[in-house]
């Protein structure tokens, strides 16, 4: 833009209006202009109160001072500071360098503002009333904040560079025409994003985005009724950690903090799909006390997530899924009333190292939250809690896991192998209570002995038989291989032969079901 300057160079450009010989001013002096009538109604720039030409500049003029602007007073440092200011027409500095600090408050623009491949030191937009943002691979050296701006037709951010931070703490987000809030896809930020107590009317999109410290997602609100996704964030990195987190709300709340005991909350809710996929997080992803509504279709997918700590702390979600296939993390942090229902739960492939519950989680419900991993028989997390509390130094909860899992094993088995399975688990348990053979044992050889005694059993050749003991009668009978030197030299009629068979029978079963566990025991270890 040229214009003709006044006398000498001193003053302003003619032919520019009032508010904007005065912004003229303000930028070399790096002083605030500030067009505020002191009216909080009058001034709210979401409002539908008009501002009227002694609030307007228009965009070209600030597009100048930001490009191409007067040097600075002696002793100042140019800056463009606006409060209260409309701006008209779009505000275009695409490809441009912005050399000078930017700041605008509680400023209304009448159409987008578009900073396409735009290059600034720090630019801070705050509780900005702006039809859209467009800055795709935009680059900040420092901040890009954005807090209290609202965003009829969504952020476009895909592939921006910003230096520091990214600031969208209480921004109010809406879709473009392509159903995006915010297209971040590809961002990468220096140090934090954070958006907290956001909200989000349209799919937040961070695919492949990277954020060098913490993304921060506390007491946000994300509402996609329009497609499947309401966060999209697929091979997401974190340096450090993700919150989806209550937010403090009031004076006393401290922005990037957790809310202190007492403090009143705003918890972070999510209506639509999460999609966390081949993230990776450097610390943590926290979902203490988050609130997530699916559809029937709609998931939490953390498949293949790496990251220390995993925070499962949020309310159970009535419908949907959480999958967690190929995740891999070293704390699960959880609580038992987190978890979703059967069916609802996919746990292939995911392995942990420690668990660490957070109020009473008892071994029957950690049971039931592996037998909610899978519709079908699965042996994988059965026997990776067992192998996580073994580690731990609790084998006999290890053990009735294991247990557990040759239970659920039995039911997809066809009937043959059923009814052996259940001889297995009524006698040894599968081999991890091997304590129960003796027992049976010991019972069986009772009742024998009790029973034989009251019987009449002549020899079988007068003078070639040893002297009648029905207790190793009994056991002789019970025991297979070996010979006790009883069996083979009395004579049994009619009902004694029958249980003399069922003694037999029952021996080996016992001798079976006492090999096949004690080869699972020796497998396992």
């Amino acid at each position: 833009m040229t214009e003709r300057v006044g006398p000498g160079g001193a003053g302003p450009p003619e032919h520019l209006t009032a508010p904007e010989a005065g912004m003229w001013q303000a930028f070399r002096d790096g002083t605030v202009y500030d067009l505020s009538s002191g009216d909080t109604v009058v001034d709210d720039p979401h409002g539908g109160h008009p501002w009227g030409p002694e609030r307007t500049v228009r965009a070209r003029v600030v597009c100048w001072l930001l490009l191409d602007g007067p040097p600075a007073l002696a002793g100042r440092v140019s800056s463009l500071k606006l409060a209260g200011v409309q701006i008209s027409g779009a505000l275009d500095l695409a490809g441009g360098i912005v050399v000078p600090y930017v700041e605008m408050r509680a400023c209304r623009f009448e159409r987008d503002v578009l900073l396409p491949e735009a290059r600034f030191t720090t630019v801070r937009m705050v509780d900005c009333s702006i039809p859209r943002l467009e800055a795709a691979r935009l680059h900040t050296e420092g901040d890009l904040h954005l807090p209290r701006c609202r965003f009829p037709g969504g952020i476009r951010l895909t592939d921006a560079r910003i230096g520091t931070d990214l600031m969208l703490n209480q921004a109010v987000v809406h879709r473009d025409r392509s159903g995006r809030s915010l297209a971040a896809d590809g961002m990468n930020v220096g140090q934090d994003l954070q958006a907290e107590m956001l909200e989000s009317y349209g799919e937040l999109s961070l695919r492949g985005a990277t954020i060098g410290v913490s993304l921060s997602l506390r007491g946000a609100r994300l509402v996609n009724p329009y497609t499947r996704l309401a966060l999209n964030a697929p091979q997401l990195t974190v340096e450090r950690s993700l919150y989806l987190t209550p937010a403090g709300v009031g004076a006393q709340a401290r922005s990037g903090m957790t809310p202190a005991r007492g403090t009143r909350i705003r918890r972070f809710e999510c209506e639509g799909g999460v999609r966390l996929d081949d993230g990776r997080f450097g610390d943590a992803v926290d979902f203490e006390g988050a609130r997530f509504t699916f559809t029937d279709e709609q998931e939490l997918s953390l498949r293949r997530v790496q990251t220390p700590e995993l925070r499962f702390l949020g309310e159970r979600p009535a419908r949907g899924r959480v999958v967690l296939s190929g995740a891999r993390v070293v704390n699960l942090m959880d609580r038992a009333d987190s978890w979703p229902g059967p069916g609802r739960l996919h746990m292939g492939g995911f392995a942990y190292e420690n668990l660490v519950p957070r109020g009473p989680f008892p071994l029957a419900l950690r049971l039931r939250w592996v037998d909610a991993a899978s519709a079908e028989y699965n042996p994988e997390p059965y026997e990776r809690l067992a192998a996580v509390l073994r580690e731990g130094g609790e084998d006999e909860d290890a053990r009735e896991v294991l247990l557990a899992k040759q239970r659920r094993r039995r039911e997809s088995l066809p009937v043959a192998a059923k009814l052996w399975g259940y001889a297995q688990d009524w006698t040894v348990a599968y081999g991890y209570r091997p304590g129960r053979a003796a027992v049976w044992m010991a019972v069986l050889w009772a009742a024998g002995s009790l029973a034989f005694a009251r019987g009449d059993h002549p020899p079988l050749k007068s003078g070639e038989h040893p002297a009648w003991n029905p207790a190793l009668f009994a056991l002789d009978l019970l025991l297979p291989v070996i010979d006790l030197g009883q069996v083979g030299f009395w004579q049994l009629r009619g009902g004694w032969q029958w249980l003399s068979a069922a003694f037999i029978l029952l021996g080996w079963i016992l001798a079976t079901t006492v090999a096949a566990g004690a080869t699972r025991t020796l497998r396992r270890t």
